[in-house]
């Protein structure tokens, strides 16, 4: 599945304009409605989860024990636990990614998790219906890999994971992101569950895409055809969330000179993700098997193998931006 075969504009507003600095690299953002949940790329040696009003005033900080090594997204799960996605690796070199999930009592946990095919950097996470949750890799070349766990999460020894699904992005048009290139484009850098369950979001640095979730099975829905929305201008958009009412959340990382980011709405998001009417055109008749097969168009052959020099710049910009994004980490 390519991802982008649909697309929508909708009208997009701005909500209010973030100015805490401890929110300046936002990069996982989830909504209660009348709160909103935040948290920064950076740490302070433990896990921090801002706490926003409506008017994006910081009204009170979460933290739990943990010394996270990079978190890169927030959920908010139905009973109200928060879940950090711990899974940041720029250089590849962690032997487990982590889930820390904070109850509304304030206690925490930590859940380690080990990848099936070697080491990946991610930074998107989705808990399906069921509350399983769904690591969604960043990928430069190639498809983004969604993965979950094989078993209950265990908070004593690390769970494995099994990839079930791949995403691949197109190169998008939309400006924004950290550099000019096409690559900026198509990493998943935030994802986000609607409240109801019906409606996963996946983000780019400058397009959200938004998959009906049928049946409940998010791995399977996650490989049919979204919607692209456009998120114009941001300058490093990770943040992504839903409010109850469908309303699609986005927001960004602070511009390299700027000390605000706006968090902007798209009302009725969820509403742009309704399921394909079911077609009644009848299939084709049946060739003789003798007939000539059609000659195949490149589209039918499938996606054209990237030129060296293509794959080349793709590496170029994941190195450029690994080490924009590089700070010392604690294991």
């Amino acid at each position: 599945m390519t991802a982008g075969s649909a697309s929508s504009e909708p009208a997009v507003t701005d909500v209010c304009t973030i100015t805490a600095r401890q929110l300046s690299e936002l990069s996982g953002l989830a909504s209660s409605g009348d709160e909103l949940f935040a948290v920064n790329d950076s740490d302070n040696g433990r896990v921090e989860v801002r706490v926003l009003n409506r008017s994006c005033a910081v009204t009170r900080t979460v933290t739990a024990p943990a010394n996270p090594y990079d978190v890169e997204d927030l959920a908010l799960a139905a009973d109200g636990s928060l879940w950090l996605a711990d899974t940041g690796d720029n250089a590849k070199s962690r032997e487990t990614v982590a889930l820390h999930v904070i109850a509304p009592n304030g206690t925490s946990r930590l859940y380690r998790l080990t990848y099936p095919d070697g080491k990946h950097d991610a930074e998107a996470l989705l808990l399906d219906g069921a509350g399983i949750p769904h690591i969604i890799t960043k990928e430069p070349i190639g498809s983004a890999l969604v993965y979950r766990p094989t078993a209950p999460l265990n908070p004593d020894a690390p769970t494995p994971m099994e990839q079930v699904a791949r995403v691949s992005m197109r190169g998008t048009d939309t400006p924004g992101g950290p550099l000019e290139s096409p690559v900026v484009t198509r990493v998943v850098t935030g994802a986000a569950m609607s409240h109801d369950g019906r409606v996963a979001a996946l983000r780019t640095y400058t397009d959200a895409y938004l998959f009906p979730v049928l049946n409940g099975d998010l791995a399977k829905s996650l490989e049919a055809d979204p919607v692209r929305v456009p998120l114009p201008n941001e300058p490093q958009g990770e943040a992504i969330a839903f409010d109850p009412d469908g309303t699609l959340l986005s927001a960004s990382e602070f511009a390299q000179a700027a000390t605000t980011s706006t968090l902007r709405a798209i009302p009725s998001a969820t509403t742009l993700a309704a399921p394909p009417e079911p077609t009644t055109t009848p299939p084709p008749p049946p060739q003789a098997d003798n007939a000539a097969s059609p000659t195949p168009t490149p589209e039918d052959s499938g996606p054209p193998l990237w030129p060296v020099i293509a794959a080349g710049a793709a590496a170029l910009t994941l190195i450029w931006l690994s080490l924009r994004h590089s700070r010392r980490r604690r294991p």
